[in-house]
């Protein structure tokens, strides 16, 4: 039996995760807890109703020529850690103002006291950095099996799709996600997914992440997720464009090179149709694929690519911050050093470059790439700052 749908997304919250689970229904909420890690539902890790933050107060971002190189480079690039404790480097590069922020997997999280502590020593490390734009803290919470804190989220975006009443229920979802995240002090969801799987059991469609194979239901639950969420002040972001919904279960980019052969007018048709209503929603982030689109750009990956950033800018009309995928991924071997993936995502229009490989190396190496292709004219400086300038109005919003 399908669950009925809550009244009221925050009255619900505020309720706690008890009262959540009872409105779910009894089928429901046991599918819900069968996909939960037991950590996640034990009650220490419950969340505890509270109100929501208010923003950081917005403040005036530092001229461009009073940064130095590392700094200028620095705004483009997200940085990750491994384990639970920051790495000094890492905070020094967060109080030096060399990087834009950064992402949270769950290896970094034990509880939420925990990553709450995390995230409020990195805002104090920043509070000294001559950027004052807020960190851009950040993190899966899609639902279902994909999300690194414990709690909302706890439905997939296949449970929604598949459930009475879709529309509310993305909205609870979106609107939970982001109460979890900003109770934590985090500000950007690296969610939903608006991928249109073709098949049961496809890539996008075996871990649950995509609402339906109806390009219209995915365009409509994902808009709803995504105003939810922005409406409690974290910045969504739709993933993964121009689609992944056409991927087979073995066409992992995570994994390797992915090509894919659907039609530019499948594509346009099908794939980037929830797109349209994302941004039309104002979604603030948009992440690019990793998988080669034949009919678009035959030699490069989506984030490598000006011709599908084009698509995105150009026909989709998104004037927002774009994000790539994971710089570490199997797909992109072919394509040299973090360095050269750094400086190629950057020339392909890419606003932030994601370097999730739990190494604050990584993000350095990104940081010192882009600084030195600056410097010797192998990046377009005016393009590079209006990148970081769209970054910057992103951050300062938050």
């Amino acid at each position: 039996m399908d669950p009925t749908p809550p009244l009221s997304r925050r009255a619900a919250l505020a309720a706690g995760a008890a009262a959540l689970a009872g409105g779910l229904g009894a089928t429901a909420a046991a599918q819900a807890a069968a996909r939960t890690p037991e950590h996640a539902r034990s009650p220490e890790n419950a969340r505890k109703p509270e109100a929501v933050r208010p923003p950081e107060a917005a403040r005036p971002p530092a001229a461009v020529a009073a940064l130095t190189p590392q700094q200028r480079a620095g705004q483009c690039v997200i940085h990750s850690y491994p384990g639970l404790t920051p790495p000094a480097s890492l905070m020094n590069a967060i109080e030096q103002g060399r990087t834009a922020g950064v992402i949270f997997f769950g290896e970094n999280i034990e509880n939420l006291t925990q990553i709450e502590g995390v995230v409020r020593s990195m805002k104090a490390a920043h509070a000294n950095s001559p950027v004052q734009a807020p960190l851009l803290l950040m993190t899966d919470q899609e639902g279902g099996v994909v999300r690194r804190l414990p709690g909302e989220p706890v439905m997939s975006a296949k449970d929604v799709g598949a459930s009475a009443d879709p529309l509310q229920w993305a909205d609870f979802t979106g609107g939970g996600a982001g109460m979890n995240l900003a109770g934590v002090g985090m500000n950007v969801n690296l969610a939903p997914v608006l991928d249109v799987y073709r098949k049961t059991g496809d890539f996008t469609d075996q871990y649950e992440r995509s609402y339906s194979k109806s390009a219209a239901a995915v365009a409509s639950c994902g808009t709803a997720f995504i105003r939810a969420q922005q409406d409690v002040g974290v910045a969504a972001t739709a993933k993964h464009f121009p689609g992944l919904g056409p991927a087979s279960a073995s066409q992992n980019t995570d994994l390797r090179s992915v090509t894919l052969t659907t039609s530019a007018a499948t594509l346009r048709g099908v794939d980037e149709a929830p797109y349209r209503d994302a941004v039309a929603a104002g979604v603030k982030l948009v992440m690019l694929s990793w998988a080669i689109y034949s009919a678009l750009d035959p030699a490069r990956p989506a984030g490598l690519s000006p011709t599908v950033v084009s698509e995105l800018r150009d026909r989709l009309g998104y004037t927002g911050v774009t994000i790539t995928d994971a710089l570490e991924a199997g797909a992109l071997q072919s394509f040299g050093t973090t360095a050269q993936r750094a400086v190629a995502a950057a020339s392909a229009g890419m606003d932030l470059v994601l370097c999730s490989s739990r190494s604050v190396s990584q993000g350095d190496t990104a940081v010192t790439a882009l600084s030195e292709a600056l410097a010797s004219g192998g990046l377009d400086g005016a393009r590079f700052d209006a990148a970081a300038a769209r970054v910057n109005a992103l951050r300062t919003g938050l």
